[in-house]
């Protein structure tokens, strides 16, 4: 009994072993691959964006806005999107019928969702632009207003 249980401890240890030497995370979400959206309050945001020295990408949308849907299963989530906006900005979602997200669509004049914003530190606008974009043509505007 005991010597099977040292064996089991073994495989397991040996097991536990290669996955970290091989890089191997068999419990990988995925998550790490989508743009990761900031979770705090918009003043965190803008703090945040502010120790980073980085932009704050804003991402205006509304439960039943069908193109907002298809940005987030299509575009947010994809890998080389992720990891370009997860590099060059804080990346905040809001719904902008709902809580601090009203005030963000009043203040930046939000006319239809989705609503995709480039916002410094100060909380001033820095470029807008509405609607679907591809994982590709939203990597593209990113890279334009970073060289801004």
């Amino acid at each position: 009994m005991k010597i099977s249980f040292l064996i089991i401890a073994g495989v397991a240890l040996f097991a536990l072993l290669a996955f970290k030497v091989l890089g191997i995370n068999s419990f990988n979400t995925g998550k790490e691959s989508e743009i990761s959206f900031h979770q705090g309050s918009w003043s965190e945001a803008l703090e945040l964006a502010k120790n980073e020295n980085k932009l704050i990408f804003l991402n205006i949308s509304a439960s039943w806005c069908g193109p907002c849907k298809m940005l987030k299963s299509r575009t947010f989530s994809n890998t080389d999107a992720g990891h370009f906006y997860n590099t060059h900005f804080i990346n905040v979602a809001v719904d902008g019928e709902i809580g601090e997200g009203i005030t963000l669509a009043q203040r930046y004049a939000i006319k239809g969702y989705p609503s995709l914003l480039f916002v410094d530190a100060n909380g001033n606008l820095v470029a807008k632009t509405a609607g679907y974009h591809s994982p590709q043509n939203f990597i593209e505007l990113g890279k334009q207003i970073i060289k801004k």
